[in-house]
């Protein structure tokens, strides 16, 4: 595991043996998504990593959707501290 990986973990972990929660899975998907986008930048014509990009936003946006619905405070914590818009 990266060191990045693990310190989005660490700052959206809710208690601390906490690894799959739907906070850091969207953690970890904005920073899959973030890496992608700057791939993109570099290589315009990579058609085949696009399916990846966009199921990983897809599947942010599920789960946001979810966080939203179950637990609202949390969802605005972590739209705050990944900086998203909405």
């Amino acid at each position: 595991m990266t060191k990045k990986k693990k310190d989005i973990i660490k700052s959206l972990a809710i208690h601390s043996k906490d690894v799959g929660s739907t906070e850091i899975q969207i953690g970890l998907l904005t920073d899959k998504i973030t890496k992608l986008s700057e791939h993109f930048k570099k290589f315009k014509k990579d058609k085949h990593s696009t399916l990846g990009l966009t199921k990983s936003v897809n599947k942010r946006k599920k789960l946001l959707a979810y966080l939203k619905k179950q637990n609202t405070e949390s969802y605005q914590k972590v739209i705050k501290q990944l900086n998203l818009r909405k």
